[in-house]
């Protein structure tokens, strides 16, 4: 075997393995992912998740603190409970929502 053949099984394997890994860790992601839900009106200036409507193309491009149309993931059943001080409850809401003025 020359030292070619041998540097390519030896990446052939770890790529194989790094594979493997990934894929062991697919579920967990899969599950706290069900745990999360989009809470808007809650993120900091650039520090939102993602898209949501005007003003926002994806991640970290929010103008505003609390802007009512940028999300971030939380904890399911925190969002109603996180201050936000665009919304006309004081509190994330689930869905895109007007600023109170």
């Amino acid at each position: 075997m020359t030292a070619t053949t041998r540097t390519l099984s030896a990446a052939t394997l770890a790529l194989a393995l790094g594979s493997a890994l990934s894929l062991t860790t697919l579920p967990t992601i899969a599950h706290a992912a069900d745990d999360m839900e989009k809470c808007f009106g809650v993120a900091m200036k650039g520090k939102n998740d993602c898209a949501a409507g005007a003003g926002t193309t994806c991640a970290g491009t929010s103008k505003v603190d609390h802007q009512a149309n940028a999300w971030k993931l939380v904890p399911k059943g925190t969002c109603d409970k996180t201050a936000s001080s665009t919304s006309s409850t004081g509190f994330g809401q689930l869905a895109a929502f007007k600023a109170k003025s």
